[in-house]
Parts: structure tokens; sequence; C-alpha cells
């Protein structure tokens, strides 16, 4: 359940002219051709615990998260709504999405290991500085994948939703809120 295509990397984007690109969260699954009630239902079930908003808003400043993603991509659909919905109750944070396919200049400066591998989380300023990135999947994820790289795809996939369903979007938040410390 990866999703990544190589490619090479290219000089630096302009993260404020994508931010203006974006989608908000609820354009992008509106528009959405394939998973949307994945997306959909993960956002409603999901549940931002009080430490994830009090972290998200202690900075004393706004941060803007921009994710690239597409609505195809397992990994995006298990963890994005989780960051929208944070995104919905943290008045200090704002999400939006820029389609991976449709801005690959900014893509292939956030290569994992050579691929175009989302979602990918990049946070924000106001001015538009980069704070710092995450994806493509939590961590201890990442590393089972790696582990498990010769697992029959079906039995793959089925094992890493059993894992988001499991983590309930805990590893996303933390991982992704530690980059605004």
């Amino acid at each position: 359940m990866t999703c990544e295509t190589d490619m090479t990397v290219t000089t630096p984007p302009d993260l404020r002219q994508a931010w203006e690109e974006a989608l908000p969260y609820e354009r992008f699954v509106a528009e959405a051709d394939k998973n949307c009630g994945l997306w959909e239902g993960v956002y409603r079930v999901a549940r931002i615990p009080p430490w994830a908003f009090q972290q998200a808003c202690d900075q004393g400043r706004d941060v803007r998260l921009l994710v690239i993603a597409e609505d195809w991509c397992g990994d995006a659909s298990n963890t994005v709504p989780i960051l929208a919905k944070l995104g919905d109750v943290a008045s200090c944070l704002e999400m939006r999405i820029v389609r991976r396919d449709q801005h690959p200049e900014l893509m292939d400066h956030y290569l994992t290991n050579g691929a175009r591998a989302i979602p990918i989380v990049i946070a924000l300023d106001a001015d538009s500085r980069e704070l710092g990135h995450w994806g493509p999947r939590p961590a201890d994820l990442q590393a089972w994948a790696i582990a498990h790289r010769d697992m029959p795809s079906a039995e793959r996939y089925k094992q890493t939703r059993a894992w988001y369903a499991k983590d309930r979007g805990g590893s996303v938040l933390r991982e992704v809120l530690a980059l605004l410390q």
C-alpha cells in the first residue's frame, strides 16, 4: 500500500503559491474520484485528544499545514482526515491539500528515498516559511512496511489498515505536531 513513483529532485518550490493553489479539505474530498467514503469515514470518527489541541495552539502562532496527497492513496486517506479534523477544532491551525500529480515541482522537492511517496505534510508559518515536513507514514508503520516489503500487497494493505485503525491517528498527530516545536 505504498503510494510512490520514482522521480528526481528539482529546485525549491514556492510554498506561498502552493498554499494559495491548495484546496480546503472539504473541496478536496468533494472532488475525489477514489476512496471518498474512506476519507469521509476517517474524518467522521476522528477524535482530537486535548493534548493535541493544546500542543497545536501552545506555540502562540498560526500554522498552516500544506499537504501533498491524492485521493487514491490509502496512507493519505488514513492520516489526512485526522489532520483536517485538528485544523477544524484548532483555530491556530489551517490545513489545505494540493494534488501530487498536478504539482510535480512541489512533490519532487519532498521525495522519500527518491520516490513520490505521499502524503507529505509541510508545516508553514504565517509567512509561508517551512517549519518542517512529515510523511509519508508514521515512523513505526514505515519501519514495519519496510521490514515487510515482500509480503503480498493485499495482506500488507489489510495489516496497514488494521494498524491505522488501532492507532486512531495518535502517531500522525504526535509526529506532525513535533514539527511545530
